[in-house]
Parts: structure tokens; sequence; C-alpha cells
């Protein structure tokens, strides 16, 4: 049996808070639990928002926890020749295509159709720029249109044929067990950026096999999201991990937290005394964990 590798991926775009707090504690105890490893990655493709202030932040918060990773950090801005060589063999299979489109081109698509089809998080792409034929967007990129690139979800649904994924923690209704998956729950999302030239769902799978990562943690938000980076690790032949998706940590009106919330920061609880054990403990029986 394979040794149980989880790890926690923060983007460096801001203070850790008690919702990032619950989530290392879940990927670091699930790890532990098992015998396994806890890794720590850092998204920082986004260089603009990306600061090595928020990066040195996360390790003294994570130490202040008590938490210790089994492997120097990844980086993601450090991978970016492997994220654009799985997009391009996408690509190359017809599997992804070129979109012209700006946010507003689709907002108004989207009025216009009325009955757009709907995801979790609202109107999905309505595939504007998938019927273009290959001489039509040939042309287009020739001319030196900037264009974002798309997953074809139906193309690689009908490649990859129907798939399951192994949830742990909180499925749809609460379930656990094996889920089907929905190629279209998302629709045809972006694989490639124009401003950062990769998306997070390809970098995510990419990074979890390179890593080894076994058990995928996260906060029951990105459940979706499981969905098509299921149809991903199925057409590029990457090894497919379980799942753990958890429950999120929510302000008095039952938001969940956000890093614009500074007064929940853990730095801010540091300095004003918070005995981190007794914080852990909590996080902890939140999330039904013991260790």
């Amino acid at each position: 049996m394979p040794q149980t590798v989880t790890r926690f991926a923060p983007s460096p775009t801001g203070p850790l808070h008690t919702g990032h707090a619950l989530a290392a504690l879940v990927a670091h105890d699930l790890a532990r639990r098992a015998g396994g490893r806890f890794l720590l990655r850092f998204e920082d493709i986004d260089t603009a928002r990306c600061r090595p202030e928020y990066e040195a932040g996360t390790c003294t918060d994570l130490a202040w926890l008590g938490l210790a990773w089994d492997a120097p950090p990844w980086r993601q801005s450090a991978r970016l020749d492997t994220y654009r060589a799985a997009l391009d063999a996408l690509i190359e299979r017809g599997l992804a295509y070129p979109c012209f489109c700006t946010r507003r081109d689709i907002a108004a698509e989207v009025a216009r159709m009325g009955a757009a089809p709907h995801g979790p998080e609202g109107p999905l792409y309505p595939g504007t720029c998938r019927p273009l034929t290959a001489d039509e967007r040939a042309a287009r990129l020739a001319d030196g249109a900037v264009a974002a690139w798309r997953l074809d979800a139906a193309a690689c649904s009908a490649v990859a044929g129907p798939l399951r994924f192994t949830e742990h923690g909180r499925g749809p209704g609460g379930e656990r067990g094996e889920i089907a998956v929905d190629p279209a729950l998302l629709g045809d999302v972006v694989l490639g950026r124009r401003d950062l030239g990769v998306a997070y769902h390809l970098a995510c799978v990419a990074d979890a096999a390179a890593q080894g990562v076994t058990l995928v943690t996260r906060g029951e938000d990105l459940l979706p999201a499981t969905h098509v980076q299921r149809l991903l690790q199925a057409v590029l032949g990457l090894p497919a991990p379980a799942y753990h998706h958890h429950g999120l940590v929510r302000d008095a009106a039952g938001r969940r937290l956000a890093k614009r919330d500074a007064a929940r920061s853990l730095a801010a609880l540091r300095e004003t005394g918070t005995d981190p054990a007794m914080l852990a403990a909590e996080l902890r029986s939140l999330a039904g964990l013991s260790i």
C-alpha cells in the first residue's frame, strides 16, 4: 500500500488566517496519523500579488502551530515549463482550444442566452470560441490575437470515459466513498491564462502527481474542482489521488474567512498572546481530528 502523502499549498498573497490553519492541520494530521509525509507547496505564479514576506510568514505561522514539513517547499514559479508541456500536450490532441473572449464578451453572451448553463459558482462559459475551425483559430493567433486556453470538457470526457474519485471527507451530500465525475460541472475551464500562462486546475494536478501526493486535502468549497481535475488526470495519464474535503472556518455571519480578515490572521493572534496549542486543538475539534 503506498505511503500517504499530503500537502498544504497556500498562495503567498497575504497572511494566513485560521481557515488556512485548519487546512494545514488537516493535511498534517492525516499524514502523521498514517505514518506518511506532509509537504508544503507555494502557489506563487501570480508574481504581481505574491510576496516573499508572505511566504516567510507562512513558514513562521506553521512552525508556531507546531507543524513541520518533510521536504523543502516547492514553488510553482519554478515549474512553468512543466505546466506548459502539459498544456501543449492537450492542445496537440485537440483537448484544449484558444478562447479569444474577454470577460465582457462572456458576460454579454451569457445575458443574451438568457438560460445559460450554470455551475456551482454561477454561469458557465457559453462555449463561444469552441466552434471555431482550426483555420479560424490559426488565423486569429497569427494576427496577434491574445487567447486563453480552455479545456474542451466534452472532448476530454469522450476520451476518458466514465470516471470516479474517492472522497474521504465531505461529498456533495455529506457522503463518502466513490463519487461519479461530472465532466460538465464547471464547463470548459481556463487552463492557460492570458496573464500567467497557466491556471489553477492544470498546475494543481501536475504538482500533485510530481510530488507523489496520494491524498488531496482542502476545503469543501473546492469540491467541485475535483471533477475537472480528475478529468485532467485521466487524459494526461496522471495518477488519481484520494480526496478529503473538510468544513470551513466561518465568521459570525457564516461567511468563510478571507485574507482581508486581518484581525483573524495567525500573525495577529500570535501578537496578542494566543496559545497556539489551544488554537490548534479548537481547529482540530472543528475538523473532527485527533492526533
